[in-house]
């Protein structure tokens, strides 16, 4: 499809939109406003598969919603924990990373939006959001690019601010754990004069990591308004100050001498390979987003957000040549000395995005309901590095950091007699996206689901020529409860991707496009409980893979074709504040085309369970006891095998009047084990038992 053909897509969405805005004027009101969540199993909603208030047994496709409440409950500490009691998630891969958020969905790397827009673009230019600032996660499994544009084919995880509330409310809260963290927490909200609220959110944190000399150090700030004017009209201001100052957990290390045997002895889980002081990523971050809702009628209401992003970070780092030969990288007999590679560089990333929808609802029918949805959005983002490149050599097992160069406190340059190459970047990228969707909702038992998006992608890289790319995505759904509480659904989605970058042919990478079928049941057979059975297949083009014919490790080449496809279940069972009860189980299969080969770093099978009882003791005091249990299945890359483990999370909690004492634990019985062995040659801790407790007082 031409720029003509979206142009006539515009068109037509707009007359629809006048047509249906006549016949709309005098219909039923909606019952619930987009933004609220009622937490009632399977009438829980959630606007991230449709960008509408929807329930989960309307929405013809796998979803979760993860609250806040649980996922602190479950000791998460970073918005990639908030994954890793969701199915078909595969939640931090590479171990606890400092520096990004990574998960896996479905076999294949998730993008990450905030309030529906994307928050995150290119690598290393950006520090992780904080799970406290944030009132749910939604995850949705599958393409989605119908509604949110160049998107991960395996799915999306979108972040829900919290919001002013005009109730007025608060917490104070202190934190002491594992690795000498300390930490104070507040969040207050409430009415600040008639039709304005507030709130304010903050996070101070001085704490280390399972890695020597690497801290994780924080300030957060999120204020936060929304004026109502009118019953009518809602408009939230968003505001977010957050700086970080640590540095890396992953430290790369060779293959022997973690997951292969050294005859010097494996090297210890906290080993730092870095220049102390030298190494770090300390970033620094500021948000500014806003959020109108306008009713023009009881059926029809305009949605417009905004927001504008401001990120720099500075990232040190060291890492052990485990690559030239990972079978043995060793520069001596005694297999002690290793090359060592010195990468610094400076970041500075700004982000625009937009977007604008309509929604409007008529019946065409007695028993036949819509609620069309019709937007444009666009966004516009800008990456901008330098770098430079070092080596050097280190005995591994007795480094003299004393030895190696700070270069100055900065990157290395020329001057530096350990110098290798400098790099540059500044790459600028717009995307424009016209979407349409219509649901409808027919005898009050069956949804369907129609939409289709045209998306127009600009991408230039300073020295080079743009390089455009356009797609059109389509997707369709059917859910129906063909006795009660038993909702079959099918669904058909599509996405597509841009991907920055070249093969190392030198070639620009090819956009990734992507086509789902799933198909499954959600059965609800009360308020409190929602179970979700299904499967699916993923056929994705152009996937980034290895490219084994280069010497550079870090060189890909695309796959002409891959699959994913698997089953997963999902349970979900909650009684108010007494009790509740997650379980999940997970098979995929994700490889290329006529290998017969899963993906690096991909397990077929994941298994969680966690719950918790609530126990009162007398009127004022209560007790939450939560447990649960995470398997993550081995994984290979190439020849290397990655075991697989199983661990153990905990919590103890006491409510006495307006305080709560909590005391949680992951890996609790500090189960060593890796995350991710690569054939490239390196290997990824995972995550040391972490112990934490929590002091809160309530207003």
């Amino acid at each position: 499809m031409k720029a003509s053909a979206a142009l006539r897509l515009a068109l037509a969405s707009s007359a629809m939109l006048y047509g249906i805005a006549a016949h709309a004027a005098a219909a039923e009101a909606e019952s619930e406003d987009a933004r609220t969540i009622i937490v009632t199993g399977g009438y829980e909603r959630t606007n991230a598969g449709t960008k509408t208030d929807t329930p989960l047994i309307q929405t013809p496709q796998a979803l979760t919603v993860v609250t806040d409440d649980v996922y602190l409950a479950q000791g998460a500490i970073s918005i990639a924990d908030t994954l890793r009691y969701v199915a078909g998630v595969v939640a931090n891969p590479y171990g606890p990373d400092s520096r990004v958020d990574s998960s896996f969905i479905r076999g294949i790397n998730a993008l990450q939006f905030r309030d529906g827009m994307r928050d995150i673009f290119s690598y290393y230019a950006s520090i992780r959001a904080d799970p406290y600032n944030f009132s749910r996660v939604d995850v949705v499994r599958g393409p989605a690019s119908v509604l949110f544009g160049q998107g991960s084919i395996g799915g999306l995880i979108n972040l829900s601010s919290k919001l002013p509330e005009f109730e007025t409310k608060g917490e104070v809260s202190l934190r002491y754990g594992s690795f000498d963290r300390k930490e104070a927490l507040a969040d207050f909200t409430g009415g600040l004069a008639p039709g304005l609220a507030g709130r304010i959110v903050a996070r101070v944190r001085d704490a280390d990591t399972q890695t020597d000399h690497v801290p994780d150090d924080r300030v957060m700030l999120a204020p936060s308004l929304r004026w109502q004017p009118s019953s009518d009209t809602d408009i939230t201001v968003l505001g977010l100050y957050q700086e970080d100052d640590g540095g890396s957990t992953s430290q790369f290390l060779p293959l022997v001498g973690t997951i292969y045997a050294n005859p010097n002895g494996r090297l210890p889980n906290d080993l730092f390979i870095g220049k102390p002081g030298w190494d770090r990523y300390d970033g620094r971050l500021l948000q500014g987003t806003g959020l109108v809702e306008h009713r023009f009628t009881d059926r029809i209401k305009l949605n417009v957000k905004a927001r504008y992003i401001d990120s720099d970070v500075t990232y040190l780092t060291h890492y052990p040549n485990s690559y030239s030969n990972p079978a043995n990288p060793y520069l001596d007999a005694a297999q002690r000395t290793i090359g060592l590679y010195a990468d610094g560089s400076r970041a500075r990333l700004n982000i625009f995005s937009t977007d604008n929808n309509m929604q409007i609802g008529f019946n065409t029918g007695a028993a036949i309901e819509h609620l069309v949805l019709a937007g444009i959005d666009y966004s516009w983002n800008r990456v901008r590095k330098v770098g430079g490149f070092a080596f050097e050599t280190i005995d591994i097992y007795n480094i003299d950091y004393a030895a190696l160069s700070d270069f100055g406190g900065g990157i290395p340059t020329a001057a530096d007699p350990s110098f290798l190459f400098s790099s540059s970047e500044d790459t600028r990228q717009r995307q424009l996206g016209i979407y349409i969707q219509d649901q409808i909702r027919l005898w009050d038992r069956v949804s369907v689901v129609l939409g289709g998006r045209r998306d127009h992608v600009r991408t230039k890289a300073a020295g080079s020529a743009a390089v455009k790319a356009n797609a059109t995505t389509f997707r369709a759904g059917i859910i129906g409860e063909i006795v009660k509480g038993v909702s079959p659904f099918l669904s058909y989605t599509e996405s597509f991707e841009p991907i920055s970058g070249t093969t190392g042919a030198g070639n620009p990478f090819k956009p990734k496009t992507g086509r789902q079928y799933e198909g499954g049941i959600k059965f609800h057979p009360d308020n409190n409980t929602l179970v979700t059975l299904t499967g699916y297949h993923i056929r994705e083009q152009n996937r980034p893979v290895d490219d084994p014919t280069t010497a550079d490790p870090f060189d890909q080449r695309q796959a002409g074709s891959a699959t994913s496809k698997g089953y997963e279940i999902e349970i979900n069972r909650n009684i108010g504040d007494n009790y509740s009860l997650i379980a999940t189980y997970s098979y995929n299969k994700a490889e290329e085309a006529g290998t017969g080969t899963q993906f690096d770093n991909v397990p077929k099978r994941l298994a969680t369970l966690w719950g918790t009882k609530s126990f009162v003791l007398n009127d004022d005091t209560d007790v939450r006891i939560g447990s649960g249990v995470r398997y993550t299945g081995a994984n290979r890359s190439g020849s290397v095998r990655t075991p697989s483990y199983t661990l153990v999370d905990a919590l103890v909690e006491v409510n006495w009047t307006d305080w709560s004492f909590a005391i949680n634990a992951t890996n609790l019985f500090d189960k060593r084990h890796y995350s991710a062995c690569l054939s490239r040659g390196d290997c990824f801790m995972g995550a040391e038992r972490n112990i934490f407790a929590t002091v809160t007082r309530h207003f």
